[in-house]
């Protein structure tokens, strides 16, 4: 038996290596912790009452076993209302020290309360005032202690035996919010960062200390204090560095072999694991020269919530976001529409398991089988439609413009045309910087789309039995989407270069995911109906500089380590985009990063017409003839480095014939 008990203990406390490893202690049973603060607090009347008799020479604190019991039992009883012992000892904070004081308190006064009544009754005191002051002191003391000691020994052991594969780092900033990331390192389990201290702008004395760690000032020898505290890693908290600043030191401390981690806005995190899992390593898009767009939640849950919503296009990278963040807005029933059938499977494998409870249904269809899109109409009584569904890549559709043509355009006017027959509140068309003053193919498909549905709104409301709002949202290139370049670069640095670029000098609006989708619903929400919305995007992105950004994230050197190579502008890329055309101006919003681009609005039947046209040279497989009819709608639509530059040629001779 005494063996058997002896091995349960090893067990316990002993790795398989036979070292000490107290993180097999899971946790102290509350009856132990219960048993330990009662033999505290006994051990606290028995020193008072020695240091009391000591002092005035006679049992002046308490005079009988009787009144030892009292204070034991009315302290017990505390431990039980305020539930003391109840909280993990290792994980101990400051509610549970609170608590604690809480517990001591009530003791004190209860016994005052009893010490008066027994006065009153027997004209004799049970204990001395003062003899329960010093008991209440000794007893919290002892409390806390215990739980520090429990805490402390359990951080060493747990920790001691890791250290050496920790990364040494500081904390770039000094305010709450790294304090919180601080503090949420140190107690995560397993642990890799051994803070070592703090680094933040300002002049602090060289003897302050957070959290028992140094604070050193954040300047030109940033470099030489992280060295000082022999330090591998470099977490940024701090929102208050400009892009120029940010850059430069992870520049500098990438050249040292100085690894650099971003670290989450702890207000955005629900739980101290969550903090903790948001320090992850430097993206590109942290350093984008721009502040991130946040929007207002509220508006977008009335938009949704318990609503039916389509979203066309689902299963791409702006499709799938919007869908997860539709989902988060608990609608009523959420259809998925797409016609690429494994990565539809991927995302609801992936929405199931993460909102179990609603209401789902994934379409596979195409946007140009209108049949299909009108039997779907039929069965769902439709609030929202997020149309994403399109074709993008600029060269390909300059190489196969019909596809372009039937996708963008011709499965924008099926969805579109339906919306109205049967009611649909809202229709928000996910559309492209590229169909400002486009050149090429893609860009003009999304541009004649856009056409559409903003006259098809514009003659609709004539008939007040038409409700359906057309809204359009207009940005840049998404970071991450499929086939942009950020995710293209990481594959060529991965593969050791070189990375691919078309042209030195070409530049690039950027935004993330979720904002883009953001937006979208964003849109969504405030859109009366015509507008097109666009975003204040910042300034935009040379991509020779993105490129370098990212060959130094990931640890190499620009030009030794991995090659950069022009390879010229591709078929209907230029070099910079926009988000308004030269003769459109903006109206602003409620929000100070959207606005409302003031295009011009062609009349409806003469769009319909010229669709038509554009759709049935599709259908013949004529490019020239589809692309010539395109211009045609869309008059400003000039190709670049492109075989349909002879259109323009054309176009021009004839204009210059008219003149004459």
């Amino acid at each position: 038996m005494f063996n058997n008990i002896i091995s349960a203990i090893r067990i316990i406390l002993f790795s398989s290596e036979g070292k000490i490893d107290v993180r097999n202690i899971k946790y102290l049973p509350r009856w132990v912790v219960l048993g330990i603060d009662v033999y505290l607090i006994i051990q606290s009347v028995t020193l008072a009452v020695l240091l009391l008799d000591d002092v005035l020479g006679e049992a002046a604190f308490i005079s009988s076993f009787w009144n030892v019991a009292a204070v034991i039992a009315v302290n017990i009883a505390m431990f039980f209302i305020f539930k003391t012992y109840a909280g993990l000892i290792r994980h101990s904070s400051y509610m549970d020290a609170f608590k604690l004081m809480l517990s001591s308190l009530s003791t004190f006064a209860t016994l005052v309360i009893l010490n008066f009544v027994y006065t009153a009754v027997y004209n004799e005191p049970m204990f001395m005032v003062i003899g329960l002051i010093l008991y209440m002191t000794l007893s919290f003391t002892f409390l806390l202690l215990f739980r520090l000691i429990v805490k402390q020994f359990y951080t060493h052991f747990t920790f001691s035996t890791v250290d050496g594969s920790l990364s040494n780092a500081v904390i770039l900033g000094a305010d709450e919010n790294a304090i919180s990331i601080a503090g949420a390192l140190q107690s995560e389990n397993p642990r890799r960062f051994k803070i070592k201290g703090f680094i933040a702008k300002g002049n602090f004395n060289s003897n302050i200390r957070i959290l028992d760690k140094p604070v050193l000032n954040f300047g030109e020898n940033f470099i030489q204090n992280i060295q000082r505290l022999d330090a591998n890693s470099v977490i940024l908290s701090d929102g208050k560095l400009s892009s120029e600043e940010k850059f430069a030191l992870v520049a500098k401390c990438l050249e040292r072999d100085i690894k650099v981690y971003n670290a989450p806005l702890v207000s955005n995190w629900q739980s101290t694991d969550a903090v903790t899992k948001g320090v992850r390593s430097l993206r590109i898009e942290d350093l984008l020269d721009r502040d991130p767009i946040t929007l207002n939640k509220k508006s977008k849950e009335r938009q949704i919530k318990g609503k039916t919503i389509l979203v066309t296009g689902g299963a791409g990278s702006i499709g799938s976001e919007i869908v997860r963040q539709v989902a988060e807005l608990e609608p009523g029933l959420l259809l998925i529409l797409d016609q690429a059938e494994t990565p539809l499977h991927n995302l609801s494998l992936e929405i199931k398991a993460r909102f179990p409870d609603l209401n789902l249904k994934f379409v596979i269809t195409d946007v140009c089988n209108k049949n299909r899109l009108e039997l779907l109409m039929q069965n769902h009584d439709i609030d929202v439609i997020y149309h994403a569904a399109a074709y993008k890549h600029v060269p390909l559709m300059e190489s196969n413009p019909h596809e372009a043509i039937l996708t963008n355009i011709m499965g924008t006017k099926n969805l579109a045309d339906l919306a109205v027959d049967y009611g649909v509140d809202k229709f928000v068309m996910v559309s492209t910087d590229k169909a400002v003053n486009p050149s090429n193919v893609m860009g003009a498909s999304k541009r004649a789309a856009e056409m559409y549905v903003q006259s098809l709104y514009f003659c609709s409301r004539k008939n007040i039995r038409n409700k359906t709002k057309f809204i359009t949202t207009r940005f840049g290139n998404v970071l991450g989407s499929n086939g942009s370049v950020v995710p293209l670069f990481k594959k060529q640095i991965e593969k050791g270069g070189p990375i691919t670029i078309t042209h030195p000098d070409i530049i690039r609006y950027f935004m993330t995911i979720p904002e883009a989708c953001q937006l979208v619903l964003e849109a969504g929400a405030m859109g009366k109906g015509g507008e097109i919305f666009i975003f204040d995007m910042g300034e935009p992105v040379k991509i020779m500089d993105l490129a370098t950004k990212m060959i130094r994230l990931a640890g190499f050197v620009p030009g030794a380590d991995i090659k950069i190579k022009i390879t010229g502008l591709r078929p209907g890329e230029k070099l910079y985009e926009e988000l308004l055309t030269d003769h459109c101006e903006t109206l602003p919003t409620h929000h100070e990063k959207i606005m409302i681009s003031q295009d011009p609005i062609v009349d409806h039947d003469t769009v319909d017409m010229k669709v038509a046209q554009i759709v049935d040279a599709s259908f013949n497989l004529k490019d020239i003839a589809v692309v010539q009819r395109l211009k045609a709608l869309v008059p400003e639509f000039k190709s670049m480095n492109s075989t349909f530059e002879q259109l323009d040629v054309v176009e021009e001779n004839t204009a210059k014939m008219k003149v004459k």
